[in-house]
């Protein structure tokens, strides 16, 4: 299944869910920060979500049980793989040099990233 982009709103609707794992829209505002949006504005971006294929729901009379159909770290993989190629040209290289020159990184981050690849070699040999 094609992951598709999520508005910045509905990424908002889709961290909380991924937290909580279930909610109803109440759930739902009540994570959200002041000043909370109306219970209709969450319900529709969540029936957005659903139609997206992001969420399920769960029935209770005239009530539904949101949960996420898609995991963080999958939407993660999407967002990032979207990133790396629309920004530096599916160059992991590119980007980590970005994130240096930008001091996104410090020596400490890049030190750590250095011991992951070495043990990834090893695991490799």
């Amino acid at each position: 299944m094609e992951i598709k982009d999520l508005t910045k709103a509905e990424e908002q609707i889709m961290q909380i869910l991924w937290q909580i794992k279930k909610g109803f829209v109440k759930d739902v505002i009540d994570h959200l920060p002041e000043p909370k949006p109306a219970y209709n504005t969450v319900s529709t971006i969540i029936r957005i979500l659903e139609t997206k294929g992001f969420i399920g729901h769960e029935t209770f009379g005239k009530a539904h049980n949101y949960y996420p159909l898609i995991s963080r770290e999958d939407y993660k993989r999407h967002a990032t793989d979207k990133l790396l190629g629309n920004y530096f040209e599916n160059s992991v290289e590119s980007m980590f040099s970005f994130f240096v020159k930008e001091e996104k990184l410090d020596l400490d981050d890049v030190d750590e990233i250095l011991k992951m690849i070495n043990k990834l070699k090893k695991k490799e040999k």
